[in-house]
Protein backbone atom coordinates (compact mmCIF):
# COMPACT_ATOMS: atom_id res chain seq x y z
CA UNK A 1 0.00 0.00 0.00
CA UNK A 2 2.99 2.25 0.77
CA UNK A 3 4.39 1.85 -2.74
CA UNK A 4 0.89 3.09 -3.98
CA UNK A 5 0.59 6.02 -1.55
CA UNK A 6 3.76 7.39 -2.80
CA UNK A 7 2.59 6.79 -6.78
CA UNK A 8 -0.36 8.29 -6.73
CA UNK A 9 1.03 10.88 -4.46
CA UNK A 10 3.70 11.86 -6.96
CA UNK A 11 0.90 11.64 -10.11
CA UNK A 12 -1.76 14.03 -8.27
CA UNK A 13 0.95 16.56 -7.30
CA UNK A 14 2.25 16.73 -11.05
CA UNK A 15 -1.64 17.15 -11.97
CA UNK A 16 -2.46 20.16 -9.13
CA UNK A 17 0.39 21.91 -9.10
CA UNK A 18 0.43 25.51 -9.84
CA UNK A 19 -3.38 25.27 -9.65
CA UNK A 20 -4.68 29.16 -8.75
CA UNK A 21 -8.25 28.84 -7.64
CA UNK A 22 -7.03 27.09 -3.94
CA UNK A 23 -7.53 23.72 -4.96
CA UNK A 24 -3.87 23.12 -5.41
CA UNK A 25 -1.55 20.50 -4.21
CA UNK A 26 -1.05 22.11 -0.88
CA UNK A 27 -5.11 22.22 -0.24
CA UNK A 28 -4.67 18.34 -0.62
CA UNK A 29 -1.40 18.43 0.98
CA UNK A 30 -2.75 19.75 4.16
CA UNK A 31 -6.06 17.54 3.63
CA UNK A 32 -4.06 14.37 3.73
CA UNK A 33 -2.68 16.01 6.99
CA UNK A 34 -5.90 16.89 8.56
CA UNK A 35 -7.57 13.53 7.77
CA UNK A 36 -4.57 11.24 9.18
CA UNK A 37 -4.86 13.60 12.52
CA UNK A 38 -8.50 12.98 12.47
CA UNK A 39 -8.00 9.27 11.54
CA UNK A 40 -5.67 8.79 14.24
CA UNK A 41 -7.99 9.77 16.68
CA UNK A 42 -11.00 8.10 15.10
CA UNK A 43 -9.24 4.86 14.90
CA UNK A 44 -9.52 4.52 11.22
CA UNK A 45 -7.60 3.12 8.68
CA UNK A 46 -4.87 5.22 8.05
CA UNK A 47 -3.31 4.40 4.74
CA UNK A 48 -7.05 3.94 2.97
CA UNK A 49 -7.42 7.89 5.22
CA UNK A 50 -3.91 8.82 2.96
CA UNK A 51 -5.14 7.64 -0.42
CA UNK A 52 -8.58 8.91 -0.35
CA UNK A 53 -7.12 12.17 0.78
CA UNK A 54 -4.87 12.24 -2.50
CA UNK A 55 -7.89 11.45 -4.52
CA UNK A 56 -10.36 13.16 -2.91
CA UNK A 57 -10.13 16.36 -5.83
CA UNK A 58 -9.53 14.25 -8.99
CA UNK A 59 -11.72 15.57 -11.34
CA UNK A 60 -14.03 17.36 -8.80
CA UNK A 61 -17.38 18.05 -9.51
CA UNK A 62 -16.83 21.89 -9.26
CA UNK A 63 -15.31 21.84 -12.18
CA UNK A 64 -16.82 18.67 -14.03
CA UNK A 65 -20.43 19.87 -13.89
CA UNK A 66 -21.90 17.81 -16.33
CA UNK A 67 -20.39 14.68 -14.86
CA UNK A 68 -20.94 13.95 -11.13
CA UNK A 69 -19.15 11.04 -11.86
CA UNK A 70 -15.92 12.10 -13.07
CA UNK A 71 -14.02 11.80 -9.88
CA UNK A 72 -15.09 8.35 -8.66
CA UNK A 73 -14.34 7.26 -12.52
CA UNK A 74 -10.74 9.21 -12.82
CA UNK A 75 -10.04 7.67 -9.17
CA UNK A 76 -9.94 4.09 -10.87
CA UNK A 77 -8.65 4.71 -13.50
CA UNK A 78 -5.94 6.18 -11.79
CA UNK A 79 -5.90 2.93 -9.33
CA UNK A 80 -6.18 0.80 -12.10
CA UNK A 81 -3.28 1.75 -13.41
CA UNK A 82 -1.37 1.44 -10.58
CA UNK A 83 -2.41 -2.50 -10.16
CA UNK A 84 -4.66 -1.48 -7.38
CA UNK A 85 -7.14 -4.53 -6.46
CA UNK A 86 -10.99 -3.67 -7.84
CA UNK A 87 -12.00 -3.50 -4.54
CA UNK A 88 -9.93 -1.03 -3.48
CA UNK A 89 -10.67 1.07 -6.81
CA UNK A 90 -14.55 0.49 -5.90
CA UNK A 91 -13.91 1.08 -2.25
CA UNK A 92 -11.91 4.30 -3.13
CA UNK A 93 -14.43 5.47 -6.00
CA UNK A 94 -16.85 5.52 -3.37
CA UNK A 95 -15.16 7.63 -0.79
CA UNK A 96 -14.30 10.30 -3.63
CA UNK A 97 -17.89 10.91 -4.02
CA UNK A 98 -19.03 11.45 -0.78
CA UNK A 99 -16.40 14.27 -0.42
CA UNK A 100 -17.69 17.32 -1.51
CA UNK A 101 -20.09 19.58 -0.25
CA UNK A 102 -23.43 19.95 -2.91
CA UNK A 103 -25.19 22.72 -1.44
CA UNK A 104 -26.47 23.79 1.74
CA UNK A 105 -29.71 21.81 0.97
CA UNK A 106 -27.99 18.56 0.15
CA UNK A 107 -27.38 15.89 2.51
CA UNK A 108 -23.55 14.63 2.41
CA UNK A 109 -23.96 11.41 4.13
CA UNK A 110 -20.42 9.03 4.32
CA UNK A 111 -20.40 5.18 4.57
CA UNK A 112 -17.02 4.94 6.43
CA UNK A 113 -14.83 6.04 9.00
CA UNK A 114 -12.74 6.49 6.46
CA UNK A 115 -14.82 8.92 4.25
CA UNK A 116 -15.46 10.67 7.25
CA UNK A 117 -12.25 11.44 8.24
CA UNK A 118 -11.52 12.95 4.61
CA UNK A 119 -14.60 15.11 4.55
CA UNK A 120 -13.85 16.47 7.51
CA UNK A 121 -9.78 16.84 6.52
CA UNK A 122 -11.30 18.95 3.73
CA UNK A 123 -14.07 20.97 5.16
CA UNK A 124 -11.08 22.02 8.00
CA UNK A 125 -9.46 23.38 5.32
CA UNK A 126 -12.50 25.46 3.93
CA UNK A 127 -12.92 27.46 7.15
CA UNK A 128 -10.88 29.09 9.30
CA UNK A 129 -7.92 31.24 7.59
CA UNK A 130 -6.75 29.18 5.05
CA UNK A 131 -10.52 29.18 4.34
CA UNK A 132 -11.02 32.57 3.91
CA UNK A 133 -8.19 32.70 1.42
CA UNK A 134 -9.05 30.38 -0.61
CA UNK A 135 -12.90 31.53 -0.70
CA UNK A 136 -11.43 34.75 -2.20
CA UNK A 137 -8.67 32.71 -4.21
CA UNK A 138 -11.83 31.02 -6.29
CA UNK A 139 -14.06 34.22 -6.59
CA UNK A 140 -11.15 35.92 -7.93
CA UNK A 141 -10.27 32.91 -10.57
CA UNK A 142 -13.78 33.52 -11.22
CA UNK A 143 -14.30 36.70 -11.54
CA UNK A 144 -17.07 37.41 -8.64
CA UNK A 145 -17.02 40.24 -6.78
CA UNK A 146 -15.88 40.78 -2.94
CA UNK A 147 -19.30 41.64 -1.68
CA UNK A 148 -21.99 43.48 -2.81
CA UNK A 149 -24.27 44.97 -0.42
CA UNK A 150 -27.62 44.07 -2.32
CA UNK A 151 -26.15 40.35 -2.80
CA UNK A 152 -28.43 37.82 -0.89
CA UNK A 153 -27.32 34.34 0.05
CA UNK A 154 -28.95 31.23 -1.68
CA UNK A 155 -29.40 28.08 0.34
CA UNK A 156 -29.23 25.81 -2.48
CA UNK A 157 -31.21 22.91 -3.06
CA UNK A 158 -29.79 21.11 -5.71
CA UNK A 159 -26.24 20.41 -6.90
CA UNK A 160 -26.24 22.54 -10.18
CA UNK A 161 -27.65 25.33 -8.50
CA UNK A 162 -24.63 25.62 -6.03
CA UNK A 163 -21.82 25.13 -9.00
CA UNK A 164 -23.39 27.50 -11.21
CA UNK A 165 -23.69 30.20 -8.21
CA UNK A 166 -22.69 33.58 -9.50
CA UNK A 167 -22.66 35.14 -6.03
CA UNK A 168 -19.92 37.28 -4.51
CA UNK A 169 -17.54 35.75 -2.36
CA UNK A 170 -18.84 37.08 0.82
CA UNK A 171 -22.09 34.92 -0.37
CA UNK A 172 -20.19 31.51 -0.08
CA UNK A 173 -19.45 32.00 3.93
CA UNK A 174 -23.08 31.68 4.60
CA UNK A 175 -24.19 29.30 0.78
CA UNK A 176 -20.88 26.98 2.66
CA UNK A 177 -18.41 27.67 4.78
CA UNK A 178 -20.28 29.04 7.90
CA UNK A 179 -22.61 25.64 7.37
CA UNK A 180 -19.42 23.63 7.61
CA UNK A 181 -18.96 23.20 11.57
CA UNK A 182 -22.16 21.55 12.36
CA UNK A 183 -22.01 19.40 9.61
CA UNK A 184 -18.42 17.94 10.64
CA UNK A 185 -18.77 13.70 10.98
CA UNK A 186 -16.41 12.88 13.73
CA UNK A 187 -15.97 14.20 17.21
CA UNK A 188 -12.48 15.65 16.73
CA UNK A 189 -13.44 17.35 13.15
CA UNK A 190 -15.81 18.91 15.14
CA UNK A 191 -14.03 19.91 17.70
CA UNK A 192 -11.15 21.15 15.35
CA UNK A 193 -13.63 23.07 13.53
CA UNK A 194 -14.89 25.38 16.51
CA UNK A 195 -12.17 27.22 16.89
CA UNK A 196 -11.89 27.92 12.62
CA UNK A 197 -15.34 28.87 12.42
CA UNK A 198 -15.02 31.18 15.19
CA UNK A 199 -12.02 33.16 13.00
CA UNK A 200 -14.61 33.55 9.71
CA UNK A 201 -17.12 34.86 11.98
CA UNK A 202 -14.51 37.00 13.55
CA UNK A 203 -13.26 38.03 9.73
CA UNK A 204 -16.57 39.03 8.20
CA UNK A 205 -17.16 41.69 11.42
CA UNK A 206 -13.89 43.01 10.50
CA UNK A 207 -14.89 42.90 7.14
CA UNK A 208 -18.28 45.07 7.41
CA UNK A 209 -16.55 47.21 9.41
CA UNK A 210 -13.89 48.22 6.71
CA UNK A 211 -16.45 47.71 3.65
CA UNK A 212 -17.48 51.62 3.12
CA UNK A 213 -13.93 52.74 4.04
CA UNK A 214 -13.10 55.63 6.57
CA UNK A 215 -15.34 58.44 6.85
Amino acid sequence: MHLLIKQVEQHVKSLFEGEGTGHDWWHIHRVRNNAIHIAKAEKADLDKVELGALLHDIADHKFHRNDLEAGPKATIQILKGFGASDSLQQEMAQLVREISFKGAKIETPVSSIEAACVQDGDRLDAIGAIGVARAFAYGGAHNRLLHHPDSKPELHSNFMAYAKSEGPTTAHFYEKLLLLKDRMQTDTGKRLAAQRHQYMKAFLNQFYEEWDGLK
